[in-house]
C-alpha cells in the first residue's frame, strides 16, 4: 500500500524544521516545527534537535532528512554553513541510532536535492521536460538538476566561481541581509549569478526556491536572463517535502 503520509526533516544553517507531510498533495499537514540550529552545527546537536522535532510530532515512522551538504549513500561529504565535524559522518547510522530506527528508514539527502524532488513531483509541469535547475536561496545557495524529471545529484552550483568569489558569498539571501541590500541591489547579483550558471549547462528552466521566494515579486521580475525563472510552488517547505517522499519512496543517494 502507499503510503499518504510522511514526515521530514529539513537541516538548514539557521534552521531544523520539521512536518507530517500529505504525500498524495506534496503539503504539510499542520503547522511546522522549527528548532534554531545549534552553535555549533556539529552532528549529535544536531541528532538531539531532530530527535526532539520527531518526537513533537509523535512520529514512529521513516524520516527523511536533508542536509546542507553532498550526500552519497547517507554519508555527508562536504559540509556547507553546518559544522566540518559532519564531513566523513554516516548520517544514516547517527540518526538510526538516535531516532531508535532502522537505517532503512532514514532517507537522507542534500537539502536543495529534496527541494527539486518535491518541486518536479507537486510543482509546475513545465518542470519535468528537458533541464530544470531549482536553486534555493538562504544561508546559502543550493542546487538541483533535473533532466526529464530525473535528479542528477548532488550538484554544487551555488560554490561556483562567479568574480573570482564563491557565488553563495555574494548572491546567497543571508548576504542580502548581512551587507542590507535592497531587493535591487541584491537581484543585480542574483542576475549575475544566473548568468554565468546559464552560460555553462543551458537549461530549459530555473526554479528559485528558498525563504526569498516568498517575496518573489520585489526580485524575480528584476532578473534579465535568457532562461525562463519559476518560483517554487512550495516555496520554503520544498525541503521537507522532499525529504518525506524520499523517505516514503526509499529514495537515497
Amino acid at each position: 500500500m502507499t503510503a499518504t503520509r510522511g514526515f521530514g526533516i529539513d537541516i538548514g544553517g539557521s534552521g531544523i524544521k520539521g512536518a507530517l507531510v500529505d504525500l498524495e498533495k506534496g503539503a504539510l499537514i499542520g503547522d511546522r516545527f522549527r528548532i534554531d540550529t545549534p552553535r555549533p552545527a556539529t552532528p549529535d546537536a544536531v541528532a538531539d534537535v531532530v530527535a526532539q522535532i520527531v518526537a513533537h510530532f509523535g512520529w514512529d515512522g521513516p524520516v527523511g532528512i536533508t542536509l546542507p551538504a553532498v550526500v552519497k549513500k547517507g554519508v555527508a561529504h562536504t559540509a556547507a554553513n553546518i559544522d566540518p565535524a559532519w564531513i566523513g559522518t554516516d548520517a544514516d547510522a547517527l540518526f538510526a541510532k538516535r531516532l531508535d530506527r532502522h537505517e532503512d528508514d532514514i532517507a537522507m539527502l542534500n537539502d536543495a536535492d529534496a527541494a527539486g524532488m518535491a518541486e518536479i513531483r507537486y510543482g509546475d509541469p513545465a518542470a519535468r521536460k528537458g533541464v530544470t535547475t531549482l536553486l534555493t536561496f538562504g544561508t546559502g545557495i543550493g542546487s538541483a538538476l533535473f533532466q526529464h524529471g530525473t535528479l542528477m545529484p548532488n550538484t554544487e552550483f551555488g560554490h561556483l566561481e562567479v568574480d573570482g568569489h564563491d557565488a553563495e558569498k555574494k548572491a546567497a539571501a543571508s548576504v542580502k541581509d548581512n551587507e542590507g541590500l535592497s531587493y535591487p541591489q541584491w537581484a543585480k547579483r542574483v542576475n549575475r549569478y544566473l548568468s554565468v550558471l546559464e552560460n555553462l549547462i543551458w537549461p530549459d528552466l530555473f526554479i528559485v526556491g528558498g525563504g526569498v521566494s516568498k517575496k518573489a515579486e520585489k526580485w524575480v521580475p528584476l532578473l534579465e536572463i535568457r532562461t525562463p525563472v519559476l518560483v517554487a510552488s512550495l516555496q520554503n517547505n520544498a525541503g521537507i517535502v522532499g525529504a518525506a517522499l524520499a523517505a516514503a519512496e526509499g529514495l537515497e543517494h
